[in-house]
């Protein structure tokens, strides 16, 4: 784990990443994590963690992941996302992402995430394909 994480969360501001809470622990070239509360901000009506919100999670954990891999006049969009939800998460738990690149090529990134309670106990696995895209 990054043991000083000032800064970590700078690009983030009125973004969906701060308005869901979620906090990068980690980033680095082959792993990313991040962390988000499941609050009634996220959570279906009956008080478990939305299936949505836990795609964005994912999505941005994989996004931030291939960002720092992009060279300065490239960036990341998503293309793909894919999900299995093996278990649900109430309300007042909080969630961890760690999400590990699986290929790094010139123009797609794929990464796979498992989203985990705040027990260990794994709650979705997601896969999701980055295009690398040339900044205009």
């Amino acid at each position: 784990m990054n043991e000083n994480n000032d800064g970590i969360n700078i690009g983030s501001p009125s973004t969906l990443m701060e308005t869901l809470g979620i906090e990068f622990t980690l980033l680095s070239p082959e792993r990313t994590e991040a962390v988000m509360p499941v609050d009634r901000h996220v959570c279906q009506p009956f008080g478990i963690l939305h299936g949505g919100a836990t795609l964005a999670l994912a999505e941005s954990v994989a996004g931030q992941g291939s960002l720092l891999l992009c060279e300065a006049d490239e960036m990341p969009a998503g293309i793909q996302v894919s999900c299995n939800h093996v278990s649900s998460v109430r309300e007042g738990d909080k969630v961890r992402a760690v999400g590990t690149i699986i290929h790094r090529g010139r123009s797609i990134h794929v990464w796979n995430i498992d989203i985990f309670t705040s027990t260990d106990k794994l709650v979705s696995s997601v896969r999701v394909v980055n295009s690398i895209l040339k900044k205009r």
